[in-house]
Order: structure tokens, then sequence, then C-alpha cells
């Protein structure tokens, strides 16, 4: 489905803000509420944008692993389909021509994150090798482009709210309750579910479920962002990058990386590599330019990998469908 520019500015205004009343976004483009509201019906019975809200990884997990599997030709498919079932994976991708998958798992406890490793991976003679990296710090995490859109002008984009800030696993956010578990897993699947539903789901008012949710998101520990096909704003070309950094630049580097608008995901890790990030671009030539260029003076980076995305089988807990 063609998708215009008024479908554009509907989609980076609900980055700003997942929540934000049609009504509200509709006055900032000078268009009317059932235009705006009719939009994103239209974007999102197509499957091509949801509204998600996301805890910090520490919030809701114990642990964090960047998994990469180097599979037999052929096999990678299957496996990547097999992880994607799992209900601890967030992540699952197909690169590197279609010979690697890697992915990313939350364990719901120290011993789950354990077992997940020694137990639970697809055991199969097709499977040459596996990595696992754990997750020691993240720099940056939006799971979308949000630095790259502008379909909005600055003064648009001003008039929705602050730029939302991803900062990595802030440590002064306390550990998730169980009383949230009902309220986090219905936004988890509907960001834009009403407070009606929410209310039913939790057994909390509509009130105590607002002032929850407005408690969360002050705290750092609830964002709402608009998921959707990078492709659909020009933004095709995905990578995965494994870097080597000294250890007494590693800090300096995982910050200079989370400031590059290219980046969505960047973290310090265990491992043969010990920083990894994950970027988008419009095309091969742009990651080219991107590579030679800002990742080319990242301070004591000595090495980097690049893996090509060449599908995404899992985006954020939601298997996708095969286009």
């Amino acid at each position: 489905m063609d998708i215009d520019d008024l479908d554009r500015q509907v989609i980076h205004a609900l980055q700003l803000d997942g929540r934000a009343p049609f009504n509200r976004i509709a006055e900032v483009l000078g268009v009317s509420d059932q235009t705006v509201a009719r939009r994103y019906r239209r974007l999102r019975s197509a499957d091509l944008l949801r509204v998600v809200a996301v805890p910090p990884a520490g919030y809701l997990a114990h642990g964090r692993w960047l998994l990469r599997l180097r599979c037999a030709p052929g096999a990678a498919p299957p496996v990547a389909e097999a992880l994607a079932r799992r209900t601890d994976t967030a992540w699952v991708q197909l690169v590197s021509g279609g010979t690697e998958v890697q992915c990313i798992t939350r364990a719901a406890t120290p011993d789950d994150a354990e077992r997940l490793l020694l137990d639970k991976l697809p055991r199969t003679s097709r499977v040459v090798d596996v990595a696992a990296h754990s997750v020691l710090h993240v720099f940056y995490g939006s799971p979308s482009p949000i630095r790259l859109l502008d379909a909005l002008t600055r003064e648009q984009a001003a008039a929705l709210g602050p730029q939302p800030e991803f900062a990595a696993d802030p440590s002064d956010i306390p550990q998730c309750s169980p009383d949230d578990r009902p309220l986090l897993d219905v936004l988890a699947r509907d960001g834009r579910t009403a407070l009606p539903d929410l209310a039913a789901a939790t057994g909390w008012s509509a009130s105590t479920v607002r002032r929850r949710v407005d408690h969360l998101r002050s705290l750092g520990a609830l964002h709402f962002y608009a998921e959707f096909d990078p492709r659909l704003v020009g933004l095709g070309h995905g990578a995965r990058l494994w870097m080597t950094a000294a250890p007494a630049d590693l800090d300096a580097a995982g910050r200079a990386l989370a400031s590059h608008p290219e980046v969505v995901f960047a973290a310090a890790t265990t491992g043969a590599t010990n920083l990894a990030a994950s970027v988008l671009c419009r095309d091969a030539h742009d990651l080219y330019r991107y590579l030679t260029d800002r990742a080319a003076a990242l301070p004591g980076v000595a090495r980097i990998e690049t893996t090509p995305i060449i599908r995404d089988v899992k985006r954020l807990g939601r298997v996708l469908p095969r286009a």
C-alpha cells in the first residue's frame, strides 16, 4: 500500500507522543480530527503501523542477550521462525545474505537466562555456530528511527512536545511492580488502548490507570512510540555493527555512537566484540558513507564488522508476516 506525506506526518506525530489525542495531532497538521483518525486506522488495519509501549530492558527482564547463530545454507529461515515463536525473544532478524540469524532475548528471571543459553536454543546440526553477547550497558535504545524522520517541520514537532529520550536502563528506575504487568502487557500490544479497556484489564479505575501511566512515563519506565516498517519512510537498508573498542575508549565510543541519527540501538557487550549497534540508512551508498565517515571517527574503535539485515522475522515481540 502506498502512503503519502500526510501518512508520514501522522507516523512522525505518533513517534513523538504515541497516545496523543487525534484532535491535538489534527490541530498541528492543519486537518480535521476525522482525517487523522481515518489515516491512523487505515495504516493500522493494513498492519503498517501500531503504537506500542516499551519499558527499559531491566524493568521487566533479568538480563538481555544478543545472539548470533550461523547456519548452514538454507537453514536460517526455519531457525529464525523457531526463535520468533519463543516468548523470550524480542527481535529476530535474518542477516548476512540469509546465512545468519541474530536475535535479542529478555529473560523473565536469572534462571531463565541460563536455561535459554544452555538448553533452549534450537538444537540442530544446521546451526554451525552460536555466539552469545550479554548486554552490559545500553547507550541508546529507541526501536525506531525517530531521529531520521523529517515529515514534520521543527515547529510542528515542538508543538507536539519534546522529542522522547531513550536513556539506557537508568539505574534510578525502580523494579516493575507485579501489579503493573497486566497494564504493561496490554500497552505492549496496543499503546493506544482506551482508558476504560485498560481499567478492565487491570481492575483499577480509569483515573488510577491514567495516573499510573503518567507516573511510569515520568520515571522513564514507559515509552510510547509508533512501530512501522522503516521502508515506508525511505529507510530501506538496515545493518548491525559489531565493533571492538579499547576498554579505555569504550564509554566514549558508545556515547559518540549514541549521538548518530542513523543509530537506533547501541550497547556495550561481552564477547569477541564489545560494542554493538543497529543502524538504518536509505540505501547501500548511504550506509557506506556512514561507515566511512561517522563510524570511522569513533574513538578507540579498531575493528567494525557489518552484517546487513535481510529481513525482520520478529520485531518487539511480534512475529511479522512474510512479505
